[in-house]
């Protein structure tokens, strides 16, 4: 199985997380602090990360370990609840995101989902839909879909974030970049022009569904 680190900096979580992990044929390794967190994570294939954690903060080890390795799976742990502090963790480099109190037996199902995708290579497939960032290819129902690197983007970003509801402001800094001059009706644009190759309808969406007043998020069933 997988060698999973646990960085929490609370003995109970430690204690009870390693228990479920070990006893689902992990090897668990674990740090208190962000510090001890990156001689240990080497030795990992997967962390869970505490946002609240002493000294550097769990969300910006996530940063760090995403800029040294892009597909390292990260599953962030927090108190935090509100959907902008969800949207902070995913945009920090988390993968997935339990908020506490949580259920031991949903962090393991979650640390084999993110293992599984590991495993697969960071592409996206659901209902029809195929995803390969590595090669930026996608097809539909078996078929080459010929998007441009913005649009494929943004479907990108919105699959492999199923049910998340992202405004347009945030799209155009996770696509276009913190420092684009551009204004949020770019988003829209795309989007309509990505609808269109995916065959969908403003008020028959496949994949895609517009929240009114808000922005886009993507269908969870497909």
């Amino acid at each position: 199985m997988a060698r999973i680190l646990i960085v929490d900096d609370d003995p109970a979580i430690l204690d009870i997380l390693g228990a479920y992990l070990r006893a689902d044929g992990h090897t668990v390794l674990e740090a208190r602090d962000g510090l001890h967190a990156q001689r240990e994570l080497p030795g990992a294939d997967l962390a869970i990360v505490d946002w609240m954690l002493p000294g550097q903060s769990g969300l910006e080890l996530a940063r760090q370990q995403r800029r040294a390795q892009p597909d390292f799976p990260l599953l962030l742990l927090t108190a935090r609840g509100e959907e902008e502090d969800r949207l902070r963790g995913l945009d920090a480099g988390a993968d997935d995101y339990v908020t506490k109190p949580f259920s031991p037996r949903e962090v393991v199902a979650r640390v084999r989902a993110l293992l599984r995708r590991a495993r697969l290579g960071p592409s996206v497939a659901v209902a029809g839909l195929s995803l390969d960032e590595g090669r930026r290819a996608a097809q539909l129902d078996g078929q080459d879909l010929p998007l441009s690197r913005l649009e494929f983007d943004l479907l990108l970003t919105l699959a492999r974030h199923p049910g998340f509801v992202w405004s347009r402001a945030r799209l155009l800094e996770r696509v276009w970049g913190p420092d684009f001059p551009g204004v949020e009706r770019v988003v829209d644009v795309h989007m309509a022009a990505l609808r269109r190759k995916l065959g969908e309808q403003p008020d028959q969406p496949r994949f895609i569904e517009t929240v009114r007043g808000v922005g886009y998020r993507f269908r969870e069933d497909g």
